[in-house]
């Protein structure tokens, strides 16, 4: 099961998230859930790197990604988190909670 959570503080503002292990949907190379939170994930980093002025440090290995901000985030990485956190949503719905399982921490 893949086990995303997401970092927030006590006012809400985001602060990064970490996904890790594997969906176990289908046989390595060949699984459309872990493509799938694989590919928002690493977008929304390229996106908040490319689109935005907001810092941050991202460790990207096989099975595991984490991401923190080293700059308080502007309101377009926020969007872009929000999308994140709202396709991952989706992916977990869609799957009856089967392969993904996402949590919140207040940091």
């Amino acid at each position: 099961m893949i086990q995303v959570t997401f970092y927030k503080n006590q006012t809400g503002e985001w602060k990064g998230f970490s996904i890790k292990g594997h969906a176990g949907y289908a046989e390595y190379g060949k699984d459309i859930v872990c493509a799938a939170v694989s590919a928002l994930a690493l977008n929304t980093l390229n996106s908040i790197e490319a689109l935005t002025e907001d810092t941050f440090k991202a460790e990207v290995a096989e099975g595991s990604m984490k991401m923190k901000f080293t700059s308080v985030p502007g309101s377009s990485s926020k969007v872009l988190m929000d999308s994140l956190q709202l396709g991952l949503q989706n992916i977990l719905e869609d799957n009856n909670k089967t392969y993904i399982q996402l949590n919140f921490k207040e940091v």
